[in-house]
């Protein structure tokens, strides 16, 4: 989701630009306790392009323009409720923050209401030497540090949240040196540079850097038509299935889908029969997010009892670049 910082927000707008040797800053812990690629995901990094285009550290487009962090988000609004911590990414000194600000999607609010406090609730950390971090979309009430505290590195600063311009929770975090925006999978690439630079993340960060230009963040079934806000909200995994419910529908959301792409997902019987199949037309252009979902009603008394299965399959060009399996048995 876009995060414009404005000067009356937590920290001014400033310029991408390179930075001294990161040994003037301790190598950075991954900023949210969550377990990357299960439950949390990148959705966005660090636009490195200066132009309206996009350019990732991996000379992926898994940005957007003008895009001046890592957006770290949880998979649904149900891993949000739980409470997921922030942590800060290094030792410091707490320079500002903001709290009081509702958990509510930007969707609804509108981005008016936001205005000037963009980031939501949040702080930043000065970590000496010009280098700062900072933690947007904190979750309303949950800062537990002030201005002037000191912190180490991993300490809980508060739980990822849904305030301010967001429409998903996540964790907006920025690394400045000197006031210039430091992507920290790249630090010393400049504008329009990708796959330079060093990485900031402490070495037993070792998932960070497997950067997967798209990846699938939710999976599963239900008993009805599948929206993408039920998805959101989590409220679909409520939805459980029995010999009588009504269909059996099984749906699939990634992130970081290309023009161009091809995505077909089958439904098969206790038996490995395919009951139901969908191939979507090649999307028109680039998506942050897509789900797509498959099918069959109950046309007879009851469902067979037994294990059901759903293939998901995305290919790119020549090849198949994503296939996922996913099951759930009826019991009764």
């Amino acid at each position: 989701m876009r995060t414009f910082v404005s000067a009356s927000a937590l920290y001014a707008a400033v310029t991408f630009g390179s930075a001294a040797r990161s040994s003037e800053l301790p190598l950075l812990a991954w900023p949210v306790a969550c377990e990357l690629g299960t439950t949390c995901f990148i959705q966005n990094y660090v636009d490195h392009d200066s132009s309206e285009n996009t350019l990732d550290f991996r000379c992926g487009h898994r940005t957007y323009d003008g895009h001046d962090g890592t957006d770290i988000r949880l998979p649904d609004l149900d891993f949000q409720r739980r409470g997921v911590e922030v942590v800060a990414a290094a030792s410091g000194r707490v320079a500002r923050t903001r709290d009081g600000m509702d958990d509510v999607s930007v969707r609804i609010l509108g981005k008016a209401a936001v205005a000037g406090s963009e980031c939501g609730n949040g702080a930043v950390i000065e970590h000496g030497n010009g280098w700062s971090t900072q933690y947007c979309h904190m979750a309303k009430g949950s800062l537990r540090v002030k201005p002037g505290d000191s912190v180490s590195s991993g300490q809980a600063l508060g739980l990822v949240g849904l305030s301010g311009n967001t429409e998903f929770p996540h964790i907006h975090f920025t690394v400045r040196h000197n006031g210039a925006v430091v992507d920290p999978f790249a630090e010393g690439a400049a504008k329009g540079q990708c796959n330079v630079g060093r990485s900031l993340w402490q070495a037993t960060v070792h998932s960070v850097l497997n950067y997967r230009p798209t990846e699938i963040i939710n999976v599963g079934f239900a008993d009805r038509a599948v929206t993408i806000d039920e998805i959101e909200t989590g409220e679909i995994k409520r939805s459980l299935l029995g010999s009588r419910s009504a269909a059996v529908v099984a749906y699939v959301r990634a992130i970081g889908l290309q023009a161009e792409d091809e995505q077909a997902i089958e439904l098969r019987s206790p038996h490995g029969q395919i009951i139901a199949e969908y191939r979507a037309p090649k999307l028109p252009r680039d998506q942050a997010q897509y789900f797509i979902s498959v099918g069959q009603k109950l046309s007879g008394a009851a469902w067979p009892l037994g294990t059901y299965t759903a293939t998901f399959m995305l290919r790119r060009g020549d090849f198949e670049i994503e296939r996922t399996n996913f099951e759930v048995k009826i019991v009764r």
